[in-house]
């Protein structure tokens, strides 16, 4: 399925920016950078594995050969990869309702932005510009960003485990183990595919099934 591997989404979306607008664009994302505090709301929503934002200028699209005609452009184009867990929908509201400002300042240059709020034309303006990933490898596709932080926190633990029990008596080390499991029961999450988040993904899930078993 399009954009999707287990757990994972894949965002593709291309936006016309006026080329010479892309000075300010630039300019704010140099200050969000330096000033990771402007996009707090972003850092701490832990469905998403990362966001990034790219500026092409429109002289500067690769060329594959020499004998490619250059780009005739009218204008640049601001490009933004993400992958995250959960749906389309479920992200781009957490997006807007995590740094709306933010997202304004983002893609306020872009050509026909309508601003994050209200959330129907932003949505629209998203679904429009978005580039289907037809092809979407991921290495632990059952693993949201949270199975991956808990499977950290389990190895440290069990190291330490290991070290400061290996060697104690069959009653002292079952008492220790008992409390590691108490203490990492909210880490032990199952590898599995997410519960159906909306009938129509549902459908979609359904119908693409019942192609690949005839």
């Amino acid at each position: 399925m399009s954009n999707i591997a287990g757990k994972a989404y894949a965002m593709n979306v291309i936006t016309p920016i006026r080329w010479y607008m892309v000075w300010i664009n630039r300019l704010i994302f140099k200050i969000a950078l330096n000033r990771p505090s402007t996009l707090k709301g972003l850092i701490t929503l832990s469905l998403i594995h990362y966001a990034r934002w790219v500026i092409i200028p429109r002289n500067a699209f690769p060329r594959l050969d020499e004998n490619q005609p250059k780009e005739d452009l009218n204008y640049a184009y601001m490009l933004f990869f993400s992958n995250f867990n959960g749906s389309w929908d479920q992200y781009v509201d957490s997006f807007t309702f995590a740094i709306p400002a933010g997202l304004d300042l983002f893609w306020k240059w872009n050509v026909r932005y309508p601003k994050s709020v209200p959330l129907t034309p932003f949505h629209n303006y998203i679904r429009h510009n978005q580039i289907d990933t037809a092809h979407y490898y991921n290495a632990y596709p059952m693993a949201a960003s949270n199975d991956v932080k808990s499977a950290k926190k389990v190895k440290k633990a069990l190291i330490d485990f290991n070290a400061v029990s290996s060697d104690k008596a069959p009653d002292d080390f079952l008492k220790d183990y008992n409390k590691l499991l108490n203490d990492l029961q909210l880490q032990l999450g199952e590898m599995k595919p997410t519960p159906i988040v909306s009938l129509s993904s549902y459908e979609v899930k359904k119908r693409y099934e019942q192609t690949q078993t005839h």
